[in-house]
């Protein structure tokens, strides 16, 4: 089945976040997939407790890549 959404970026939970108002403040609703507290119930603890994905749908693909590019060039990563 394919997916309507693609992984547009990951990284720590601050960044994430910018990246994240950033897309919404063009009308961009990206989501968010954190992994980080799915292993607490069986007594694991991720490693990487701040790790997120961010997500964009396909159609606006082209229109968020340009924006995740800026926060990465403002930010140095």
């Amino acid at each position: 089945m394919e997916s309507d959404y693609i992984k547009i970026f990951s990284g720590s939970f601050i960044i994430v976040q910018l990246v994240k108002d950033r897309l919404e403040s063009v009308g961009i609703n990206p989501i968010i997939k954190d992994e980080s507290g799915l292993g607490e119930y069986s007594g694991f603890k991720s490693t990487n407790a701040e790790y997120q994905e961010l997500y964009v749908s396909t159609e606006e693909l082209d229109h968020a890549v340009p924006i995740v590019e800026s926060v990465k060039a403002d930010l140095d990563i």
